[in-house]
């Protein structure tokens, strides 16, 4: 009498940050290969060029297995497929869902359809950045940005809690999703010299106070709905941007007597410097172009 037995096997899914990181950069098998014989020559002075193809071919078959569960990392940290430590599993989703500024400035204001996906090499051109690499990124984005843009409540929280992703990471997209959503116009040639930590800001401080979030709370409110009432009332301020040098002037007033003399000094000096008026004015030209946009919409 013939018995049949299902055996099963396993352990946990070794990760090797360093090669998960090349494959996740976009690198090829070879390429990866001679990278890491050059970084780590003593380790690998013995070894024979093909052995370490060989070992990295397979661990980047692994990391294509586990690429599919990782469009929704709740999901992977559930299955069973994969037996992954917690750490690990926070490192590969982190370095998965990474994003490099440069790639980010260029997806703003850019619709997220195929057609566009197609022309990123354009993008890879131009940021020195890996096609292979961009199209992931552009993909997470295009991922997150469906996931969250109905959602109601903060989108930091919700693409933290859909994602799984570090603060710091979850900022990011919800900046790109917030100027998405609101439809900001980026590539406008007058904003064309600012970077994405520029937008990152301004628009952070936005979300945090030009939203209804800012003085209510709810499941009903949204960080991408603009407060109206304090929109209209910013219409009265349009008239202050033209006169830069009465501010800083104001500005300088009113602090006077608060600051020590010597720090007063320095700040005055600091008004004046060619650095600080050029930062100044870049970053008054984003709220300008940010009012515009509002009061267009």
């Amino acid at each position: 009498m013939n018995a049949e037995i299902d055996v099963f096997i396993s352990n946990y899914t070794l990760i090797d940050s360093e090669i998960f990181q090349q494959w996740v950069e976009g690198y090829s098998t070879s390429e990866a290969s001679l990278y890491l014989k050059q970084k780590c020559f003593g380790q690998f002075l013995s070894a024979h060029i093909d052995l370490i193809v060989s070992d990295i071919l397979d661990q980047f078959r692994t990391y294509s297995l586990i690429e599919r569960l990782l469009y929704a990392p709740v999901k992977l940290s559930e299955q069973s497929s994969f037996q992954l430590e917690p750490k690990t599993l926070r490192l590969i989703i982190e370095k998965y869902y990474s994003i490099d500024d440069s790639v980010a400035r260029e997806i703003l204001g850019k619709k997220l359809s195929s057609r566009y996906r197609k022309d990123l090499d354009e993008v890879s051109e131009k940021t020195f950045v890996k096609l292979k690499s961009c199209r992931r990124q552009f993909d997470n984005v295009k991922r997150i940005f469906k996931a969250v843009e109905e959602l109601p409540g903060n989108i930091t929280s919700n693409i933290k809690q859909q994602f799984m992703l570090s603060d710091t990471l979850a900022k990011k997209y919800a900046s790109i999703v917030f100027l998405a959503c609101i439809r900001f116009e980026t590539s406008k040639k007058k904003l064309n010299y600012l970077s994405f930590s520029d937008f990152f800001y301004c628009s952070q401080a936005v979300m945090e106070y030009w939203t209804y979030t800012y003085q209510h709370s709810g499941p009903e409110y949204y960080d991408t709905e603009m407060d109206k009432e304090f929109l209209l009332d910013l219409r009265e301020l349009r008239c202050l941007f033209e006169k830069e040098k009465e501010i800083k002037h104001l500005v300088c007033l009113r602090l006077k007597p608060i600051f020590l003399e010597k720090a007063y000094q320095e700040m005055d000096l600091n008004f004046r410097d060619q650095e600080t008026r050029c930062l100044w004015d870049r970053y008054m030209q984003v709220i300008i172009i940010c009012l515009e946009r509002m009061y267009h919409s």
